[in-house]
């Protein structure tokens, strides 16, 4: 092979590629196999295998031709040489209709599909890292170049920075110094920091963070905040009824409304008939089919918001002012 001054191409710095032979007791060799054939089925909609017998028995039954090379080849290392005039561009309608043409029929492709490969480093059983390292390995070993194990390749294409000694691994020493205060019973709202940190300036700064605000239901209720929770557990399954006198009962709370993701499961506005319907109803029992377009996503009433209000006339001493409107428990 020369270049097209008659000079050897693969001279000087330049290293000529070595041919493998190859060899299903090779796991690089038969780990692309497996890998590329995995990734072709995926298109296809197919289900791929990972069994290497299967593999084996498939690629001994394979006929490949053997290579040869071409004689006389001539390389041009020079870029303005054999340069053709270029052809003037065609226009964006022909182009348009050029390419139309060139694509089969609809009627040959009935029943046809194809799915993308979208590249995924964290998934370890989608083959897309163990493609890309058997390939990569096996163009090392053309060149004799040195090459990387699994975990070197997927740290290169997926483009991933150490965290050692940077933002990531600063941030998460900070995040666990706050965790071991949490469990250290006693510490003081003082004893809480929040960090900002900029490591490119470098700058490092911390500050106390804010207690929420505290606000009280009524004149002699209970104190509460953003973070605080009530607890239902009756020990069996409550009914939407039983759920409401609940807080009745316990809490001298009125239960303004149920809500689940965007479905509204009780309201105070809600019509006497959907109420009849679903005031029987368990808070595990699939949610009402009124809205099947804003029903939760999953069975039941998961993750339900309960709005309340203090009842003016009960638990209120005598003479007391009566809870402002947009005073609402938690």
């Amino acid at each position: 092979m020369t270049t097209s001054s008659g000079m050897p191409f693969w001279s000087g710095p330049k290293r000529p590629p070595q041919p493998l032979q190859f060899s299903v007791d090779d796991p690089l060799h038969l780990g692309l196999i497996i890998a590329a054939a995995n990734l072709r089925a995926f298109n296809y909609g197919l289900k791929g295998s990972r069994d290497p017998e299967f593999f084996k028995k498939a690629v001994g039954a394979a006929m490949v031709p053997e290579f040869v090379p071409k004689q006389g080849l001539r390389i041009q290392t020079d870029p303005k040489e054999g340069e053709k005039p270029a052809e003037p561009p065609l226009d964006d309608d022909d182009e348009c209709d050029h390419i139309i043409k060139s694509l089969p029929s609809p009627s040959s492709l009935a029943g046809y599909r194809m799915l993308p490969v979208e590249f995924e480093k964290d998934d370890e059983n989608n083959f897309h890292i163990d493609f890309i390292a058997a390939a990569s390995n096996l163009r090392a070993r053309n060149y004799k170049i040195t090459e990387a194990d699994h975990h070197r390749t997927k740290q290169i294409a997926g483009k991933i920075i150490p965290a050692i000694a940077t933002t990531t691994s600063l941030v998460t020493g900070l995040v666990c110094l706050e965790l071991l205060k949490l469990m250290t019973p006693g510490k003081p709202m003082e004893a809480f920091k929040n960090g900002f940190v900029n490591v490119a300036l470098p700058f490092l700064s911390f500050s106390e963070p804010l207690a929420a605000p505290s606000r009280k239901i009524g004149t002699n209720g209970p104190e509460w905040t953003l973070w605080d929770r009530y607890e239902v557990d009756e020990g069996r399954e409550l009914t939407l009824k039983e759920f409401i006198d609940f807080f009745k009962a316990k809490h001298k709370l009125e239960v303004t409304m149920v809500s689940s993701g965007v479905s509204i499961l009780y309201s105070f506005f809600t019509n006497a008939k959907k109420l009849a319907e679903r005031m029987p109803m368990t808070m595990c029992a699939p949610p009402p089919s009124a809205s099947p377009r804003r029903a939760p996503l999953r069975a039941g009433w998961p993750a339900c918001a309960v709005q309340l209000r203090r009842k003016p006339l009960l638990s209120l001493p005598c003479g007391a002012p009566a809870l402002p409107p947009d005073t609402h428990p938690p």
